[in-house]
């Protein structure tokens, strides 16, 4: 069984944002167009406690791009972004999100980031995705929303790791390529790691 899982198309990382993805907006309409096409349709949520230990604005003499350790994990400093019970969190206006969607939050642990839909960065603890799935007798998921080169891309890694058959629809991403490249070798870890590539034209229902 399939399911479409929608990363974090959230407020904060549209144009305009604390954490603006490039064109992020641009995926809202691909989301829109798969909907229909799978009965089994998940959305993360990043929900971050104030004060996370992932904005730089609690770290001193750091600057947002940095990269530090937080409790033993590399952490790249952010801008506040996506705090829980703001605007910023919200999912976006225009994302047509069904009473039937699943939503799971994370980063919700303000010692510890999460950029996967289902661990936290120091994969200790879950967000209850995979067992979700598990129950759901989905096998095969297919991933889109923001940012390519980290929410998504740690997304398909931890469903490979969980056996999953695990496809990217490509045109459904956006990256925040920190540095020049990062959307272009996070595609290609992805693929290495067993994850088809595809188009939103090419998933049927």
């Amino acid at each position: 069984m399939n399911a479409l899982i929608l990363i974090d198309i959230q407020n904060d990382f549209l144009p305009g944002g604390a954490l603006e993805v490039p064109d992020g907006d641009h995926v809202i309409s691909v989301a829109n167009s798969l909907l229909d096409r799978f009965e089994t349709v998940i959305a993360t949520q990043d929900w971050h406690p104030s004060g996370h230990g992932s904005f730089a604005s609690e770290h001193p003499d750091r600057h947002v791009g940095d990269v530090i350790d937080l409790h033993g994990v590399g952490q790249v400093l952010w801008p506040d972004h996506c705090v829980q019970n703001t605007p910023g969190a919200d999912f976006a206006t225009d994302l047509n999100m069904h009473s039937s969607i699943q939503i799971f939050r994370k980063g919700t642990d303000s010692t510890i980031d999460s950029y996967s839909g289902f661990f936290d960065n120091d994969h200790r603890t879950a967000t209850g995705l995979g067992d979700a799935l598990q129950a759901a007798g989905v096998d095969h998921v297919f991933v889109m929303g923001l940012a390519t080169d980290y929410c998504v891309k740690f997304t398909a890694l931890d469903a490979r790791r969980l056996g999953l058959a695990v496809t990217l629809i490509e045109d459904g991403c956006r990256g925040v390529n920190l540095q020049p490249g990062d959307v272009d070798r996070a595609i290609e870890e992805m693929r290495a790691a067993g994850v088809s590539v595809v188009s939103s034209k090419s998933v049927t229902k």
